[in-house]
């Protein structure tokens, strides 16, 4: 047993354990490295290293800091990685005064799967994800946002007993174990886009949930066909989006442009007005709905939604012409809607957008299989550094990564049906 640092011993220690794959999924180095980061000190006490592929390890790990508010920010963060105190004890609650008015010392979150301790139980954290609280009530625990805390609510309070299970590398080859979630524009993106088709086709057969979001660059690339057949073929479970994705999807079926721009990408004279055309259209239906019904609108994202019954948000934004009326124009609303529409779902892909990407993400479990493609870099860096870790970037263009990804589905079923 080696405990590290040759200084002189610091005052406060706390025990710690973590069980599960620690070492090939690189957690226990995690913690290891966290606690000398943070000036702290730690003696590994015990470690039973699981000898099979599926045997899991366990480690108990005493941590030192310097006072007690010093070993306090260290246990927070190692709280965040899976690590719990030894002493199993029932979490403490705190009695909300009012509404939106939390308790001091109040539980945070992540987007980890989390439980409680409850009258010497462990209790699942339902719905959880990043950045909320914890509400214990009828020996059920709800993940709450700060804005649905009411007035009397009794909500965790500190990190004790309370358990994070952390995600670890999946036992077997996944194109979510091959690909890690480094952003980079040099994968091999037919060989990404083949094992995407792959875990999206193993998703849909073992009865699993998947969301699109995306944004008006999948209109203006020119792949919103292959998107509207994604739908149509059932691949898509919600989609996630805001005004200009609908406007813009109806503008390109009604006149034949997106932002003024044709199908070759030359501008026509007067198309700036064709996507204010496209709402008043809509407006004069009444909604997409009754556009449908009209005989209008007859392709597209929106057509391909309402007549597969995929439900749809659409979050507004301060920066909508219109909006179209079935934009959901509160920002709490949206944000609700959102995050009633994504429970339950399995995997999420992210088309074109930086905004609805990291909105989505901060509502997301890390347990959901997240990709992000996108030209920009950034967009893909942004949301990891939020805190949806689990996320795999793949940095190319949208007009070029969906007509290959509906290709390569469409491949995928024929090979499996001449197999049969």
């Amino acid at each position: 047993m080696e405990r590290c640092g040759e200084g002189p011993l610091m005052s406060e220690i706390a025990e710690i354990e973590m069980e599960g794959h620690l070492i090939d999924s690189l957690i226990l180095t995690k913690v290891l490295d966290k606690i000398m980061d943070m000036g702290g000190e730690f003696e590994i006490k015990t470690f039973e290293i699981g000898q099979k592929k599926n045997d899991t390890s366990y480690v108990q790990i005493a941590v030192m800091g310097d006072d007690p508010v010093h070993l306090e920010r260290i246990l927070l963060e190692l709280h965040s990685l899976g690590a719990r105190l030894v002493e199993i004890e029932d979490v403490k609650v705190g009695v909300a005064p009012a509404d939106m008015v939390v308790p001091r010392g109040f539980y945070t979150t992540t987007n980890h799967r989390t439980y409680v301790r409850y009258q010497g139980g462990w209790v699942e954290v339902e719905h959880n994800h990043m950045d909320c609280l914890i509400v214990l009530e009828d020996g059920r625990a709800r993940c709450t946002p700060i804005g649905h805390i009411k007035k009397g609510d009794r909500v965790v309070v500190g990190t004790g007993g309370v358990k994070v299970v952390p995600p670890e590398r999946p036992r077997e080859k996944t194109p979510f174990g091959f690909m890690s979630n480094e952003v980079s524009s040099e994968r091999p993106s037919c060989e990404l886009v083949r094992q995407l088709a792959a875990e999206i086709i193993r998703t849909k057969r073992g009865g699993g949930r998947i969301a699109v979001v995306c944004g008006p660059a999948v209109i203006h690339t020119g792949a919103a066909p292959s998107l509207a057949k994604l739908i149509r073929e059932g691949y898509v479970d919600a989609l996630l989006a805001g005004n200009a994705v609908a406007v813009h999807d109806i503008e390109r079926q009604l006149f034949g442009t997106s932002l003024g721009m044709n199908c070759q990408g030359s501008a026509i004279s007067g198309g700036h007005r064709n996507h204010l055309y496209a709402i008043s259209e809509i407006m004069a239906s009444g909604s997409i709905r009754d556009a449908i019904a009209e005989g209008k609108l007859k392709g597209g994202i929106m057509y391909e939604c309402i007549r597969k019954g995929v439900p749809f948000i659409l979050a507004g934004s301060i920066r909508d012409d219109g909006p179209l009326p079935e934009v959901i124009t509160d920002t709490v609303k949206a944000k609700d809607a959102m995050d009633r529409i994504l429970k339950g779902v399995d995997m999420t892909i992210m088309l074109g957008t930086m905004l609805h990407s990291i909105a989505t993400g901060n509502l997301l479990p890390s347990s959901v299989k997240t990709i992000c493609v996108d030209i920009n870099p950034a967009t893909v860096t942004k949301l990891m550094d939020r805190g949806s870790a689990q996320a795999i970037g793949l940095v190319t263009d949208i007009g070029i990564f969906l007509p290959q990804l509906a290709d390569e589905l469409e491949r995928q079923q024929e090979e499996e049906q001449a197999s049969c």
